[in-house]
């Protein structure tokens, strides 16, 4: 007995076999269809597959035989690519359906969420907020406040720091401001702009 060449093709749904025996007498072809198996007989020539990678409908299977092969169409009963024709694979019919779940299903709690009381809370906050004065804040009340910082300083000094703080901002043209009297009576008060900045002085 030979084994007689042969090639396939498939689909998720079907598989053709084309076996290749030349001017083969219809009468005398036999193809056998199992669940795992294939048999095709003639003459001398014999090819067995067994087992097949997925199983087949024996029922639903047919061949048709021509002068240069017979062809070979098998139904697969679970529709998926075999890529080879034998393979030891579970019979994938008895391995597909999972067994029913006996867990009981989540269900998600239904009761309602505890809404949060922005009034209250705006209100808590904002009584807890108080209004900062010079002294924890210098920068607080923005230009007014520090005018009014430094009024006050002028008001409480001697008359050496006095002559200090008006000869240092008018020297320095609003620069620097000085309390030391000592430092500033020796000489000019040098300007000293901001960094970044350049001095000018304009003419009359």
């Amino acid at each position: 007995m030979t084994t007689p060449r042969h090639e396939f093709y498939e689909t998720d749904e079907k598989l053709t076999l084309s076996v290749f025996d030349k001017n083969a007498i219809p009468d005398e072809v036999s193809v056998k269809f199992e669940p795992r198996s294939l048999v095709y007989e003639h003459g001398d020539k014999k090819l067995v597959l067994q087992p097949l990678k997925g199983e087949i409908d024996p029922d639903a299977s047919d061949f048709t035989v021509g002068k240069v092969k017979v062809e070979i169409r098998l139904v697969k009963r679970v529709h998926f690519r075999w890529g080879v024709l034998e393979g030891d694979t579970p019979d994938v019919l008895a391995t597909s359906e999972a067994p029913a779940s006996t867990s009981t299903p989540v269900v998600p709690d239904a009761r309602p969420k505890p809404k949060k009381n922005w009034e209250s809370i705006t209100t808590n906050i904002l009584s807890q907020e108080k209004e900062k004065s010079l002294s924890d804040d210098p920068n607080a009340g923005g230009d007014t406040a520090v005018n009014g910082f430094f009024q006050k300083l002028f008001d409480g000094a001697d008359e050496d720091t006095k002559r200090a703080m008006m000869k240092s901002y008018q020297e320095s043209g609003g620069t620097t401001l000085s309390t030391n009297w000592d430092e500033v009576g020796k000489g000019e008060v040098e300007v000293k702009p901001p960094q970044g900045s350049e001095w000018k002085k304009w003419a009359a």
